[in-house]
């Protein structure tokens, strides 16, 4: 599908990477990792053809169509969520305006005879069998399916997209990547403002896609659940692994301690033969062995351990005074934006020491009544904050509130106090912010970086209470290490508003849904809650099924018989259940290890599949039979 050929970028003198080679292939699913200027963004785009290199090539199949989602969505101002969907197919829209254009002036035209008449009837003839074999006539309501099943309402689409947020956005980009059928798509970082049951379904449909996938994230959650191998760019190399992420780290432990045992062994064997040259070259007569030694040293290629970003200063928030019982109360409390009402009628109480998860899809009001508790919007009905609150506050738009003319340094010491002052080099080193790096200037930094920077400046501040509103955008994995590990240790009250399944893991205790201009409890931590989710889709789903086989009170008569006849359709259903999970380890074990799986493997695979199919035809016709003692 796909060739790299050693691949070098270099900027000021100074290379991004050299030497990168690979191959792609239509099954593979790719997780591209690195920490933030590594430059994965930057070879997404050379793949892309949107940056030329210094040397090295890109390889391409006859007629490969590569699909690219970037990072910054760039929309024709002006255009509707219809409209802006038909933009995937230029060629058609192309030819759509040249057969309007003819059929117009074939209309005015009175010369029926004329070899010219005869000629635009041709071209138009021609015009339109091309439209019709590249699904001219079908491709609106192709795109109308498609947005609707992302979420989309049918009198959404007749509206601007500046009046959508980002992630509605990224959803129609996601929707116009699907429509043209690509055969490669590039990601870089799409979950970064989606929601989370937006991931969830473009998870589903990664899953489902037949081409290759080259994925720049930094979650990793949902880099285990897409791909099947991951490269990784450190230092100006490339280091890949036909591994899900999670598994490559274990792997990428195991080389680094085998690279450590044998550059320690090469170390002594070099030293020994330096010792022995040293000795030889001191007497004339082993000059000669000497100098033979000498140019077989030369010749050695020194063994390098990868380098590992690895952090070993732990940070920690510091100790604040304890606040009240109940440190927010949010009555009555509802928002417009416009005509358009986002939130109706809110209540809400946070204790101390909650530790809360906002959940919901983009638009339902997260992010708003987050910034209403901070007191950063005005709002309808009340939100107070209880006796001794120290409020902290992290937006979505943070990094952009830095002081662009201060030093990294200076901006960090402007935050601290007295306790911690003397640390803020150790903080600023634990945010990957090392030796000269602390000299820059806040406005060369990257996006990565100054967000970095910006969840520095929180954690030298005392709050006893964090709101904080997506603060993994645009963080490597290493730095959303650094700040989770924090926030474990964390002693006050905690509202986050994520979408970021992975870094929710253990940090919240309560996740409230916002829907529907509503907000609703669920106790229990985030996986218990996208559990809960996954049950009340999959009875919904099922409904239609079930409602032939719902349970009637059967007549005593019957009692026997049926009570057979339903203890026989759960035998049925758990053995279906069980094979499902064995074929769904058996698939995972095939994208992961296929070169190493016998053939027997794959009986064993088909035999399930076989007995699956069966089992079901069998749980069908008990149904049936159920469903005639029923009626």
């Amino acid at each position: 599908m796909l060739n790299v050929h050693k691949l070098s970028l270099f900027f000021g003198g100074t290379p991004l990477f050299e030497d990168l080679s690979f191959r792609l292939g239509s099954g593979d699913r790719v997780g591209l990792i690195g920490k933030n200027g590594a430059g994965k963004s930057t070879l997404l785009k050379i793949i892309a053809g949107d940056l030329a290199v210094d040397s090295g090539q890109v390889a391409t199949e006859k007629a490969l169509q590569i699909g690219f989602l970037r990072q910054d969505i760039d929309f024709v101002v002006g255009r509707t969520v219809r409209e802006e969907a038909r933009s995937a197919f230029p060629k058609l829209l192309s030819l759509e305006k040249s057969i309007a254009q003819i059929n117009q002036e074939l209309n005015t035209r009175t010369d029926y005879e004329s070899e010219d008449y005869n000629a635009l009837l041709h071209k138009v003839s021609e015009y339109s069998e091309q439209f019709q074999q590249l699904g001219g006539y079908t491709f609106e309501g192709d795109a109308e399916k498609i947005l609707l099943g992302l979420g989309f309402k049918t009198a959404d689409l007749d509206q601007q997209t500046s009046s959508f947020s980002g992630g509605w956005r990224m959803r129609i980009e996601l929707a116009k990547l699907l429509l043209q059928e690509n055969d490669l798509l590039l990601l870089d970082e799409p979950t970064n403002h989606l929601d989370i049951e937006s991931i969830l379904w473009f998870e589903g449909f990664l899953k489902k896609f037949k081409g290759g996938l080259l994925l720049v994230s930094h979650d990793k959650m949902f880099l285990d659940n897409v791909t099947n191998r991951t490269m990784e760019i450190s230092s100006q190399r490339l280091y890949d692994f036909k591994k899900p992420y999670s598994q490559f780290l274990l792997l990428r432990d195991e080389i680094r301690t085998q690279q450590r045992a044998t550059q320690k062994n090469q170390a002594k064997e070099i030293a020994r033969t330096e010792q022995l040259i040293d000795r030889f070259r001191a007497k004339a007569s082993k000059a000669s062995m000497a100098q033979s030694l000498a140019k077989r040293l030369d010749k050695i290629e020194r063994i390098e351990v990868d380098a590992k970003e690895t952090q070993t200063m732990k940070v920690r928030f510091p100790a604040a005074i304890r606040p009240g019982k109940v440190v927010i109360n949010v009555e009555d409390l509802s928002k417009s934006y416009g005509p358009k009402e986002v939130l109706k009628h809110v209540n809400m109480t946070v204790e101390r020491g909650d530790k809360i998860a906002f959940v919901g899809q983009n638009g339902q009001g997260k992010s708003t009544l987050a910034k209403a508790i901070v007191r950063e919007l005005d709002y309808n009905g009340s939100c107070s904050l209880g006796h001794n609150v120290l409020l902290g506050y992290f937006a979505q738009n943070q990094a952009d509130q830095l002081n662009g003319k201060e030093t990294v340094l200076e901006a960090a010491i402007a935050s601290s106090n007295e306790t911690n002052r003397s640390k803020v080099r150790d903080y600023l080193g634990a945010f990957l912010f090392r030796g000269e790096a602390v000299d820059k200037k806040v406005r060369v930094l990257s996006g990565g970086e100054r967000n970095r920077l910006a969840l520095c400046k929180l954690m030298l501040q005392p709050f006893n209470v964090l709101v904080m509103d997506e603060p993994t955008n645009h963080l490597d994995i290493q730095s959303k290490n650094v700040l989770k590990e924090a926030l474990s240790v964390y002693e006050g009250t905690l509202i986050l508003v994520s979408h970021d399944r992975e870094f929710l893991q253990g940090l919240a205790e309560k996740v409230y849904a916002f829907s529907d201009k509503q907000v609703k409890v669920f106790i229990g931590d985030i996986d218990q809650y996208l559990v809960h989710k996954g049950s009340e889709s999959l009875d919904t789903i099922a409904k239609p099924v079930r409602e032939k086989t719902k349970t009637k009170t059967p007549a005593p008569r019957q009692s026997k018989a049926y009570s057979q006849l339903k203890n026989k359709v759960s035998t049925i259903e758990r053995k279906i259940s069980s094979l499902e999970a064995e074929i769904k380890k058996k698939d995972v074990r095939i994208a992961t290890e296929y070169d190493t799986l016998t053939s027997a493997f794959f009986d064993d695979y088909n035999k399930a599949k076989d007995t699956l199919s069966e089992t079901i035809n069998t749980w069908e016709a008990v149904l049936l039979d159920l469903e005639n003692y029923e009626h």
